[in-house]
């Protein structure tokens, strides 16, 4: 065994072993089954694959455990074998390792988002890292090596687990994009920053790019630490060729560029994906001909974290802020995009709610997942055309975390201020079975974000040149079948700044009435919307309540809209309005605002719901647009 802090200490460079992924690949193991596994299943690969890279010259090994957490096993079913896996991992790399070189126990992400931008608790990921590094440390390893991180929340709960369960050296790497910021877009300096904050012994980057990138990235963090830095490029970008991924860079360009990052400074150089033991073998030359570069640390109070900007007004970020922050009454109409592109008979539509006189348009994301113009355009249109101010649905199901942010930005530029932040319906629930979803964050995440964009940072801590000025509010469910857990999910969001929320449609006034009370109760209480739908006959009634997630229709609702649909079409849309009157009569005095659905797009049945509103004059000519 070799003591890791010597090799730190000794002021030279040191070598870490290439790809395990790549090595089993090409032994035959197919990419559909969980690498970690093999440690029980066929150990003799994974010895073979470690004791090639010891004869290629690796004095450091890392355990084949990358992906041994709870999380991830539990894809393949392996949940309940996560000691004995990592436990094994270590094992093994002891074993071949010997005396020669040291043992690494090698730790990736969780695969899933941590708060604030994902469900799972900073101390969820805590307890889910620190299980993992039990079991390498009954195995036997000499230090821990995170890799492959992109959220340094994230990372930052790994660094605890490893602190509280052991007093082991630890070096932390992200993975950067070629532009050099993580997939939150913090920069590389500010990466170096942080994780040397984090108090690790080695700080540096791996996967994700190549060498002649990563040699880019690597210079940007050298005036950030004081911590000796790492590098473990991929054998470059991965190509499709016949249809296997394969990695272009050659052994001798790797070596190259591993003399390169060496002058720079890097004192602990090995490969990532595509890398093999050619690859570390040429890379041991480099190491032993060069000594590490010396470096300059610039280190200067704050610059790490750049100061949030004070927030715009919610009176001052639209009209319906202005409402909102005043405490009166909103009213608003969910209608849906057009289908295709001509928004001719939509926008007809919302230009007989302005000249009702209601607040706000509410546009839905992607309705049930239907075939639609996008939210974000028919919200552009409305405003431009019409004149009346949009409250756009956004939905997390459609984009990766990169793409929210960017639609985000463009939509404040354009004047799009209020926000509904949804989770989003699964494609599957639509037309289009086989059509993928991306789900990168849910709705709380997304909540987050805006919040950190009206103080102006981006998710990865950066300053923006002014901060958006949404006005952001969020879905909630007052008839969720588990109650607790739907008022645990309302908190995260209040916490993280909702600023109004919007119910799924209410046909239980009572349901409503207790839902309010345990958030007044609970110190939740933010300005409530309350969904109204008025039902159209008893087909429409047994849809919504057994084929719209959410959505809760009461047996007394359909058994009236029952008896109704049986004496007449017309007569079951009297029923149906009045039973959206009455819930909004009665709901009234406990709400800040009301959302009516125009069922079917028949925006004139959605507006003869307003008319218990105290003072509601409507519009003169209601069948300006055709029922």
């Amino acid at each position: 065994m070799r003591d890791f802090r010597e090799l730190i200490a000794d002021g030279r460079p040191h070598l870490f072993d290439g790809a395990m992924g790549t090595m089993l690949y090409a032994r035959g193991v197919y990419i559909n089954r969980s690498y970690d596994e093999i440690n029980l299943r066929q150990p003799d690969l994974v010895t073979e694959v470690h004791r090639a890279y010891l004869k290629a010259g690796a004095e450091i090994l890392e355990t084949n455990s990358y992906g041994a957490n709870r999380v991830k096993l539990a894809k393949y079913g392996l949940e309940e074998e996560l000691r004995a896996i990592n436990a094994r991992a270590a094992e093994l790399a002891r074993a071949a390792a010997g005396d020669r070189a040291s043992v690494a126990g090698a730790i990736g992400p969780l695969g899933l988002r941590i708060e604030p931008y994902g469900p799972t608790s900073r101390e969820e990921a805590h307890a889910i890292f620190r299980e993992q590094i039990e079991a390498l440390l009954e195995g036997g390893v000499d230090l821990f090596i995170l890799e492959t991180f992109g959220d340094l929340a994230e990372i930052e709960q790994a660094i605890r687990a490893v602190r509280t369960a052991c007093d082991l050296p630890v070096v932390a790497q992200v993975t950067v994009r070629e532009d050099g910021r993580t997939a939150f877009g913090t920069e590389a300096a500010s990466v170096a920053e942080q994780l040397t904050g984090f108090g690790v012994e080695v700080v540096g980057m791996n996967c994700s790019v190549g060498p002649h990138a990563m040699l880019a990235n690597v210079e940007a963090m050298l005036g950030a630490t004081d911590c000796p830095l790492s590098a473990q490029p991929n054998a470059g970008l991965p190509r499709d060729v016949d249809g296997r991924t394969i990695y272009m860079a050659s052994p001798e360009y790797m070596a190259k560029y591993a003399a390169r990052l060496l002058r720079k400074g890097v004192r602990f150089i090995g490969g990532c994906c595509g890398t093999t033991p050619e690859h570390i073998g040429r890379m041991r030359d480099a190491v032993r001909m060069l000594a590490p570069g010396t470096r300059r640390v610039h280190l200067h109070a704050g610059e790490s974290a750049p100061e949030e900007k004070a927030q715009v007004p919610l009176a001052q970020r639209s009209a319906w802020g202005a409402k909102l922050a005043r405490g009166e009454f909103v009213t608003t109409v969910e209608i849906v995009p057009p289908r295709g592109s001509d928004p001719t008979a939509v926008l007809q539509g919302v230009q007989l709610l302005k000249t009702a006189g209601v607040d706000g348009v509410n546009v839905p994301d992607g309705p049930r997942a239907q075939s639609r113009m996008g939210a974000l355009p028919t919200a552009l249109l409305i405003q431009q055309r019409v004149g009346i101010e949009a409250v756009l649905h956004y939905a997390c199901r459609d984009r990766n975390l990169l793409g929210m942010l960017s639609d985000l930005l463009g939509a404040d530029a354009l004047g799009l201020r209020n926000l509904l932040l949804i989770t989003g319906d699964p494609p599957k629930m639509g037309p289009y079975p086989d059509a993928t979803a991306v789900f990168d964050i849910d709705a709380i995440g997304l909540t987050n974000l805006v919040a950190r964009l009206n103080r102006g940072l981006d998710p990865g801590g950066n300053a923006l040149d002014q901060p958006t000025r949404f006005v952001f509010g969020v879905g909630v469910n007052p008839g969720a079948e588990d109650l607790e857990h739907e008022l645990s999910r309302f908190r995260w969001k209040v916490e993280a700044g909702a600023e109004y929320a919007i119910t799924q449609p209410v046909f239980d006034v009572a349901q409503l009435f207790y839902f309010l009370e345990r958030i007044e109760r609970e110190g939740l209480r933010i300005p409530v919307v309350a969904g109204i739908w008025p039902l159209v006959s008893a087909r429409n009634a047994e849809f919504l309540a057994n084929e719209v997630p959410g959505v809760v229709v009461p047996e007394a609702v359909l058994a009236r809209m029952r008896r109704a649909s049986a004496v007449g079409k017309e007569y079951a849309v009297e029923q149906g309005i009045a039973i959206a009157q009455e819930m909004l009569s009665e709901g009234l005095p406990v709400l800040q605002g009301v959302q009516v659905s125009a069922p079917f797009g028949r925006i004139p049945l959605a507006l003869r719901v307003f008319d218990v509103l105290p003072g509601w004059s409507g519009v003169p000519d209601r069948e300006a647009v055709p029922a």
